[in-house]
């Protein structure tokens, strides 16, 4: 059994891949976010608010081209990226895309669509936080089905364009500056994206409220109501879905490497309450149902944690399929859930107070679960590849 730089958790030692430059950085991140996060998470879940004062703190930790792997000649691999990810979910979810929908998602969406021009321009403050931003892609009436039902619509005017619709769950929205608005081009029909400041004229934010899963991350219901973007800041290398799909083959891994982290953190947990949790006068570690249930979560965070790393190996050789994405999504999220509700399960009663972690682990792995693509859908992609046929209606 391993017990190097992951911990013993990771029972294969995935984590020996990494470089020592890499381990660096993760020792950095890991530091932080036990003593800066941690202490406050379950207040701010309670109160379903968003630690947003973290990110200056993440900032300047220097994750996006860290210096120490520069400094090694080696530069960012997704391997490295991947264990980034896992190292925010291992403490939380929310926290985890407090991060990641400005240095994943947003960066990896303007990366990809931007010109070359635009890329040069924003990149770099993008990945400091000194440009701030979110992506909005979901619709109040189409979420599965956006690649067919984007409804807001963007109208070329002069110089720039006139965007109108409507945008629902778009995460970090109420502290970005700027929202990446995927609209459909009322003369060709093609989708394309737009940077809008979340503080023109037009562009309306309210909070989605009442949420019983990743309480922290501050969704938003967008309401935009001719909306001004000038034509500079139009992502010129996205002119339809299909170039919008190039970002999201980039981006799907990341929720792969998120749900390992969660089974990760709770099985760290978990772990650690059986040990010191007496009943009968023993460690409820001693008993043979509860060894039972703590090597079946330990074998669902091995068996994903090693999909993870064959996706950012596959990604660093030239690309991750849609369908290699899709089946690696719905199996890992569906051993997750697994993973949660034993994990929730040996705590008892205890297992739905935030004092003991167990629970934002629990209530978190829903989401995940339903994001970046359904159970259902990834399994209509993963079978349309396999079969030939399509079950899509």
């Amino acid at each position: 059994m391993t017990t190097g730089f992951l911990g013993t958790a990771d029972y294969f030692g995935y984590a020996d891949l990494l470089s020592e430059a890499e381990q660096t950085v993760l020792d950095r991140l890991r530091s932080f976010l036990r003593t800066e996060a941690e202490p406050v998470l379950a207040d701010h879940w309670e109160r379903g608010e968003s630690p947003v004062f973290l990110r200056d703190g993440l900032a300047a930790l220097d994750l996006a081209d860290p210096a120490e792997i520069r400094a090694a000649g080696e530069t960012v691999r997704p391997l490295f990226s991947g264990f980034r990810n896992l190292e925010f979910s291992r403490v939380d979810g929310s926290v985890a895309i407090l991060f990641g929908g400005q240095a994943g998602m947003f960066r990896t969406v303007v990366a990809t669509g931007g010109s070359e021009e635009q890329v040069d321009a924003w990149d770099a403050e993008i990945a400091a936080f000194r440009m701030t931003g979110c992506f909005a892609l979901t619709e109040p009436d189409h979420g599965s089905d956006i690649a067919r039902g984007v409804q807001t619509e963007a109208r070329r005017d002069g110089e720039g364009w006139v965007l109108n619709g409507a945008k629902r769950w778009i995460g970090n929205a109420a502290f970005s500056q700027y929202v990446a608005v995927a609209a459909k081009d009322v003369d060709d029909g093609q989708v394309k994206v737009f940077l809008a400041r979340t503080d023109d004229p037009g562009l309306e934010l309210s909070k989605i409220e009442g949420k019983t899963s990743l309480r922290m991350v501050d969704n938003s219901d967008i309401r935009l109501r001719d909306v001004r973007v000038p034509e500079t800041f139009r992502l010129q290398r996205i002119n339809s879905f299909a170039d919008l799909n190039r970002a999201f083959e980039t981006l799907r891994p990341d929720v792969v490497w998120n749900a390992t982290g969660l089974q990760l953190g709770l099985y760290e947990t978990v772990l650690d309450y059986t040990r010191k949790r007496k009943q009968f006068g023993r460690p409820i570690a001693s008993f043979q149902l509860v060894q039972d249930h703590l090597v079946t979560m330990l074998g669902n965070t091995n068996a994903s944690l090693a999909i993870a790393v064959r996706l950012s190996h596959l990604a660093a050789a030239g690309g991750v399929s849609g369908e290699q994405a899709a089946l690696a999504k719905t199996w890992v999220c569906r051993h997750l859930r697994q993973t949660a509700a034993l994990g929730r399960e040996l705590l008892g009663g205890n297992g739905i107070l935030l004092e003991h972690k167990a629970a934002r682990f629990h209530a978190d792995a829903e989401s995940l679960y339903t994001f970046e693509g359904t159970d259902q859908i990834n399994t209509l992609i993963v079978g349309r590849a396999i079969t030939g046929h399509s079950a899509f209606l």
